[in-house]
């Protein structure tokens, strides 16, 4: 899975965390270039400019107890 942290939630303060790490779903055959899909504060999956995240790489064992939280 795919992990990103937010870097800039303007006009989404309700909806993204700064800072906060966001699971990123892959992209659907439409999705505009320069989003990505995050699953969001609603637990739902949206799609956001790119800029305002960093995609991150994690240790296995945390990305493992991420995943967890998940479900």
């Amino acid at each position: 899975m795919t992990f990103a942290i937010c870097l800039d939630n303007e006009d989404y303060e309700a909806s993204l965390e700064l800072r906060k790490i966001y699971a990123v779903l892959p992209p659907q055959p439409n999705d505009p270039k320069g989003y990505i899909r995050v699953v969001d504060e609603s637990g739902e999956d949206y799609l956001y400019n790119a800029k305002a995240f960093e995609v991150i790489g994690l240790p296995p064992r945390t990305e493992r107890k991420l995943i967890a939280t998940l479900r």
